[in-house]
């Protein structure tokens, strides 16, 4: 079978929503990561809960394209704002991703580069990019394109907030999108990133996260499943 869609949350209410509108679901077991596969808008999509972090995004991403062969893989969930042009419950469309805590400048390199394949960014599919934007517009949800900055902490400090900013020139933070980005471009596989946001990445991000979670995580679904429909 060829699949259409691959879509990666972290946590299961990023993606329950859309497991449920799966027809003629499916199950499978791959490295303790459960895939469902199955059906939404005549298209065959499967779907998988990673669980948080990079490592797990990278294992979750390696299997579900060498299973499932998706023509895209795409990331939904949640991050913090790292731009003042965006505020809780708004959308972070990534058109580049890299990993804010990947960091061997003190050998001389850019920070954020990834030894062996030698870049920072990671562009995203242009095509996806302009779909989620439109959708975004026409759902009435403030929108901005840019870098998203993935890395294995939660940041609550504006300081921390503000040289990730800096440093990487983005829009929003995260936990899972760089990894995921780096597995997609390793193996040739288009993909897309959707962050909410969740917190403002600042010393209140921890109560801001549970205020606005089910929320941000609304409007994240929304936009994949438009995606979905319109890809």
């Amino acid at each position: 079978m060829k699949f259409d869609i691959g879509i990666i949350g972290a946590l299961e209410d990023e993606v329950s929503r859309i497991v449920s509108l799966l027809e003629n679901k499916s199950e499978e077991l791959i490295s303790g990561i459960k895939f469902y596969t199955g059906s939404i808008c005549s298209k065959n999509i499967v779907v998988a809960k990673c669980g948080v972090g990079k490592v797990f995004a990278a294992l979750c991403a390696e299997a579900m394209i060498i299973k499932f062969a998706p023509a895209l893989v795409v990331n939904t969930g949640v991050g913090g704002g790292l731009s003042r042009k965006l505020r809780t419950t708004d959308i972070a469309i990534a058109d580049n991703v890299c990993q804010h805590d990947m960091d061997t400048s003190p050998l001389g390199d850019p920070k954020g580069m990834i030894s062996g394949i030698n870049k920072v960014f990671f562009a995203c599919d242009r095509r996806a990019v302009s779909i989620i934007s439109e959708s975004a517009l026409e759902r009435g949800y403030n929108s901005l394109v840019g870098t998203v900055a993935s890395g294995d902490r939660f940041i609550s400090s504006r300081d921390d907030a503000e040289l990730i900013a800096a440093d990487f020139g983005a829009v929003a933070c995260e936990m899972e999108g760089g990894a995921i980005a780096q597995v997609c471009f390793v193996n040739n596989t288009p993909f897309a990133i959707i962050r909410a946001i969740s917190d403002n990445a600042d010393e209140g991000a921890s109560l801001s996260y549970s205020d606005f979670l089910p929320i941000a995580v609304e409007n994240s679904v929304a936009l994949t499943l438009d995606l979905i429909k319109k890809y």
